[in-house]
Parts: C-alpha cells; structure tokens; sequence
C-alpha cells in the first residue's frame, strides 16, 4: 500500500453543500481513506493508496459533481492566487452596478401606483398593460444574463441530484420569471391584461439577483481578508539582495540565491534567507517570527531568518536555507495546512449541510401547495411562500461558520508566534485541564549559569572570578562552561595557566598567574576540600552552602594558596516570566505539573520557585510518556510542553503537545503547536487564542442555526397563520445573502485578538 496526499484546489463551490458532498462521493472511492474540503479555501486534502486508485480518477470523480480540480502545491503561487481572487472580485463588482440598477427600474416601475409615482401613459399598467409587463420583461433579461452563474450552476447541480445553494436561487428566480413571463403570455392575448399586469414578479427576480450577487460579493470580500495573516507573512520576504561575489556587490533575485552565497544586508533592510551572520553587528526585529516587539542582537555566528528586519547595523551573511526550506515558508507552509483542516465542532453542519437543500425544497414545495389547496390562497400568494422559503434559506452560512473562523485564527497566531497545526487541535486547545512543563530548557534558562559569588578573602568578585575562570579555562564540563561565561560578560582579565589537573568526581587544580603573583588554584567539592585539608570551612559557611543546596543550587568552592577565597554558587535559573505563567494558567482554571529527569530535590525547589504544587522528578525521557498516560488516566485533558527533542515521545502522546521554539526544528515534526519563542508566556497566548477561536466558531454556529431556524418558518408563512404577516421574498432575499457576510464578518473579530500576556 502506498498512501499519498492529493492536494487540490476545488472551482464551482457555492455552499457547504457543494463541499459535503465532494467529501462523501471522493470519501466512498475505493482506494481514498480521507477525504476533507474546505469551501473557505476552496481547498481539498484527499489521502489515498495510489496502488488503487489515481489523481486523475478523483479529479474525474470531482468533475462528474459539476466541479473542477487543480492541483494545488505545497507552496503555491500565492501572488497569482491573490491576483486571481482580486480579478474575480472585480468582475463581481462591475455586474453588480448595472444589476441594481436595472432591478431598482423594475421595482420602481412595478409599484409606482403604490409608491403613488405617476408613469407615462404608455407605460401605465391601467393603459398600457403590455407595454408595461414588457418593459419589465426586457430590463429584467440583462439581469439575468449577469446573475447566469446561479443558474449555470444551480441547475446542472439539480440535475446530478446534488442541489446546492445557487439551485435555491435558480429555482426561486426561475419560478418567479416563468410565471410572470405566462402571464405576459396571457396579456399579450388579451386575458384579463390589467390584472396580469399587477401579478408578476419580475421586480421579486431582478431584486433578488441583484441582492445575492451583493451578498456573495461582501462575502467573497470578508473571506479574502481571512488570509491576510498569510499575505502579510509573504509580503515580509523581499524581492531582490545584495549579493557579494568574487566580482563585489550586485543586486540578485531571492530566488536565484544558494546555499553558501554571501549577502549584504544594510540597515533597514529585511533578511532574504536563512543563514548565519559572518561579519558585522546589529539589533534584529524578529516579531514576524516571534511575536515578540523588543528587537534582538546579533553577532558572527548568530541565526538568522528570512523575513525579519536589520535595525540598525551593516550584516555580511552565508545563506544556509533558501526557497520553501526558510523558515518563512515553512510558517506560511504550516498556517496553509491549519487553515485547510477542519474542527471536529463542524462536523454537525457538515452533516446538515449535505441534506439541506433537498429538505429546503421539500419545505418550500409543501409549503406553497398547503397554502394553495389547503389555506385557499390564490396561486400568487403560494408563489411567494414558495419563492420566500427558497430565497432565504442559507447553507452557506452554517458553512462557513467553522473554516473561517479556523483560517483567521490560525493567522492570527501566526502573527503572535504561535503556530497551530490543525483545527483539531486548535478546539482540543480549548479543553485543556492540564499543563505539563518540562524542567530544563522550558522552565529554566536551559544552561547553566553563576548566579553568586561569595568572598572569604582579600579578593574582589572580579579577581575571583578571573582566577577561577583561567583554571577553568582547560576542562570541558558544563559547570566550566558557566563560570567561563560569566567571566566574559564581566569582561574578566584572561590570566595565564602554568598547570591543570582534573579530579574526577570532585573538581581540578591549577596555577594561574597574574603578572609576579602566582596562585595554587583548587575548585571542588567540600569532599576535595577535606581531601587537601583547605583551611577556613567554618560551621557558618557549611551552613550556607546546605541551604543552597536545598534550593537546587550546586556549590564550588573555590581555594587559593591552601585557603578558602569563595563559594560560588551555579543554577539553572528559572526564567523570569515563569512564575506569572504559572499564576495565569491557574488562573485559567488549568493545572500546572512539572515533569523532570532531575532528583527529588531540585526538583523541588524549582518547581517551589515557580509556584508548581505538582511535581514528578527522577523521570527518563522515554519514560516521560507514561507519565503523560497516567494524567490522561484521571481525566484530564492533557498540554505536554517541552523543547521538541527529548520530549518528543510526550508531545506526541499528550492531547496537545507545545514545542518552544528553541528546538523548532523537530519540534515542527513532533508537536501539534509550535512556540516560536522560547518565552513561556506563548502557552498561555496559545490556550486564549483556542479559546477565542472556538467561542466565536459557536457565535457563527450559533446565529447560522438560529437564522434558518426562525428564517425558513417565517417565510412558510407560520405567522399569516395567526394573521401575521408574510415575508417578501426581496426581503428573505437579502437576509440570506447577509447572513454569510455576518458569518465571515464575526470571524474577522479575531485578527485583532489580542492576548493578555
């Protein structure tokens, strides 16, 4: 079996219907295990065995629906996309000047004796009946050549036994026009001409038209706008860079660059490529990226990323990725698929959506005969009440409730560095009882750092600190590296070293020299410093170092000449939004574990430090997935956060697992959200933007079941039942067509989500 991924862009859906029922036929093809559409992107993600079955069958199994298929790339042409899109907007636009116009004539000439307008005599109903009716009749044929898309779809779509959202239209205006053109017909002969001349419809047709074509246009509008994260992120990667060759400086296309190239890039420019900086300095704005305002500094050997903003310093760079293997794309590339999956919260419009028109028609049909063999109304009036149920019911809206409302919330936190994977686990989100934080690296800064310096002798920090550092400067353990690092950020003098001796297990010895002072260096453990007999370990010192201890700390002493000069203190310090992201999460009604390799007793007072009452240490990383199992065991809905690599058996198995962005790459490949900054106030922007995303999927579910609910009944009539009015089917016209603009317009609230940390 060979499983593959089709991807395909789907031209002629209308409504949640057209793309329901593409899901179930490809879906029920032998050979396609899944099969999901979304008629926001107008986009298809089909998986298949291509051992059973081919691309080409499933374009035809689409094409024999009434629809089209194109393969869609993983990157496609995203320019020509949005010029397409704004081509089609356009032509919208010019029909619809001359449709309400038009439409506007007809109304104006059909109820002038009602408005009280007089007309001339020739076009006067009481005189010139035919005159009149024909009048209509030729301005409302333009009209319907510009609104010929709901019939060239709508009623192909009738026929296949697939009805669709522009059948209802089609119908709806056809009925409305062959009846008025009958009773054209019967004028034209002389039947009862006045009274045939006030019973047409042909304004009811031209309006409704002209009112859908406004509303598909708003809407097609607001759902452009849906992708504005996307165009934004792809606006960020410039055309042309400097690129520097044996022949100097020249101008090139970004996508001509390679790998190894050198490029320029001056002050005020954006970074083409990924690469790492080989000369120069500079403040880097990485909020496209990170979501984080504070630009970053940057030296040789630094990253950078296509997209991001030099500030202020000329930087010399070698290109390390280029094309749709930058990190740009890869975003872009991730928020494309997010935005094209589907919440499982949608699954019951999809549903609904698949019998909706055929159930609307049945209405719509019992309606009108009820009324005219049943309530004895005139077969006008059954019209109408036919022509009413047809014209404002709205599968779109139900439609287009969850998918919009997914792509403008997966942009969006894009934008804030927060990357979802799919609309699954955007609602999985939202239930999150539980958020499990790794230790080291997620917790904490990730490396070991000097966090004090105590001075016993004639010695300044400074001084000790240079010592301790040149003795240093030989080993390779990681508690070498910390003190050797904070000697460079000090800007320690480097002292020279005449010897070195590491002692396993308990620390080194060294001479170091500082112009005609030569020092006998030890830096250890207390076990070394009884070993060698150090002078100057008092009770008091003891004790210091013991309450240290206890808060996780790891204690050197530092000797100088056979007595003791310091005690330094190391850590892994916790980061300083850590305690807030703690209280906020409890806040958010979610409880905060913290899972580590480390012993009971760090553990304990890291976790102590950051207000995490429950912790489990002592854990390996492979068996970290167990742990995750047991939590799931008492109910909760699980949120594993880790850096990506270690943790990646546990991101896997937690309901939603988070990777910081500081190991993006496999944590890309093994989380469901990717943090793009290693801040850990990301969690908390995650779990608000699930939460935001998925209230307001149930506002548009909410108001697209509740407008056809009320809507449909009222234009059956029920309220002329109890001598209530009855719903002109210009006005269900426009509601319907409004309906799907209110839809998309309440899920463009999000692009301004703004989260509270």
């Amino acid at each position: 079996m060979a499983e593959q991924t089709y991807r395909a862009m789907i031209l002629g859906m209308h409504c949640a219907a057209c793309s329901t029922r593409i899901e179930k036929v490809v879906g029920n093809l032998e050979g396609v295990s899944r099969c999901s559409v979304n008629l926001a992107t107008e986009r298809a993600k089909i998986d298949y065995d291509s051992d059973a079955i081919t691309t080409l069958t499933i374009a035809e199994a689409i094409g024999d629906l009434g629809f089209t298929a194109e393969n869609a790339d993983d990157l496609p042409d995203q320019t020509k996309e949005r010029e397409d899109g704004e081509k089609r907007l356009a032509v919208m636009r010019q029909r619809l000047f001359p449709s309400f116009v038009l439409a506007l004539c007809i109304m104006v000439l059909s109820m002038a004796h009602i408005l009280g307008i007089p007309l001339p005599s020739f076009i006067d109903p009481q005189r010139a009946p035919l005159n009149h009716t024909l009048l209509q009749f030729f301005l409302l044929l333009p009209v319907l050549y510009l609104g010929r898309n709901f019939y060239i779809s709508g009623i192909p779509a009738l026929f296949r036994g697939i009805p669709n959202m522009d059948s209802l239209i089609a119908i709806g205006t056809g009925a409305a026009f062959i009846y008025s053109t009958w009773n054209l017909i019967e004028i034209s002969l002389g039947i009862d001409p006045v009274a045939r001349a006030h019973d047409l419809y042909f304004e009811s047709a031209a309006m409704l038209l002209a009112l859908v074509s406004l509303g598909k246009y708003l809407e097609a509008g607001s759902k452009a706008r849906t992708t504005d994260a996307i165009k934004q992120l792809l606006q960020l990667a410039p055309d042309t860079a400097t690129l520097i060759d044996d022949n100097g400086q020249r101008q090139v296309l970004v996508a001509e660059i390679q790998v190894d190239d050198r490029i320029l890039i001056r002050p005020g420019e954006r970074i083409a490529v990924d690469g790492t900086i080989l000369h120069g300095e500079s403040a880097v704005d990485e909020s496209m990226l990170t979501g984080e305002s504070m630009p970053v500094r940057k030296k040789q050997g630094d990253s950078l990323y296509g997209g991001t903003l030099n500030k202020n310093g000329a930087l010399t760079m070698v290109a390390g990725k280029v094309g749709g293997d930058t990190m740009l794309a890869r975003i872009v590339r991730l928020v494309q698929e997010a935005q094209g999956t589907k919440a499982p919260i949608a699954n019951l419009a999809d549903r609904i959506s698949l019998y909706f028109v055929p159930i609307v028609m049945v209405i719509a049909t019992l309606a009108g005969f009820s009324w005219f063999f049943i309530g004895g109304a005139d077969f006008s009036f059954s019209l109408r009440i036919f022509i009413a149920v047809l014209v404002i019911a709205c599968p779109c809206a139900m439609g287009l409730a969850t998918p919009t409302s997914i792509m403008v919330g997966t942009g969006r936190g894009a934008q804030l560095g927060v990357l979802v994977k799919t609309g699954k686990v955007l609602e999985l989100a939202e239930k999150v009882s539980c958020v499990v934080f790794d230790k080291t690296g997620t917790l904490t800064v990730g490396r070991p750092t000097v966090t004090e310096i105590i001075p016993f002798a004639a010695y300044d920090e400074k001084m000790l600190l240079s010592i301790a550092a040149a003795a240093e400067s030989r080993s390779e353990h990681p508690l070498a590296e910390a003190i050797l690092r904070a000697a460079e950020t000090e800007n320690c003098r480097e002292l020279p070293v005449a010897s070195f001796l590491a002692i396993p297990g308990r620390g080194i010895t060294a001479v170091v020299s500082s112009g005609d002072e030569v020092f006998e260096v030890l830096i250890g453990n207390r076990e070394l410093l009884q070993e060698r007999k150090i002078a100057g370990l008092t009770e008091s010192i003891i004790g210091n170092v013991d309450e240290r201890s206890k808060q996780g700390k790891t204690v050197l002493f530092l000797a100088v000449n056979q007595s003791l000069a310091s005690f330094m203190t190391i850590a892994d310090p916790l980061k300083p939004e850590a305690v807030d992201t703690v209280n906020r999460l409890g806040a958010m009604g979610i409880e905060v574990v913290m899972l580590t390799g480390d012993n009971v007793e760090t553990a304990l007072a890291v976790a102590k430090q950051a207000g995490i009452e429950r912790v489990v240490a002592g854990v390996l990383p492979d068996k970290k997935e167990q742990e995750i199992v047991r939590l799931q065991q008492e109910g909760k809905i699980v949120a594993m956060v880790g850096d990506g690599i270690n943790d990646a058996p546990a991101l896997a198995r937690a309901d939603v697992g988070i990777a910081m962005g500081t190991g993006i790459d496999v944590a890309v490949e093994s989380a469901d959200i990717v943090l793009m900054t290693g801040h850990l106030s990301g969690v908390c922007r995650a779990i608000g933007l699930s939460r935001a995303t998925l209230g307001n999927i149930r506002q548009n579910l909410f108001w697209a079941f509740a407008y056809n609910i009320v809507g449909i009944p009222v234009a059956a009539g029920v309220l002329a039942i109890f001598g209530g009015p009855t719903l002109n089917p210009m006005i269900g016209g426009a509601a319907m067509a409004l309906s799907s603009v209110s839809v998309v317009s309440n899920a463009l609230r999000l692009r301004w989500y703004t989260p509270e940390v």
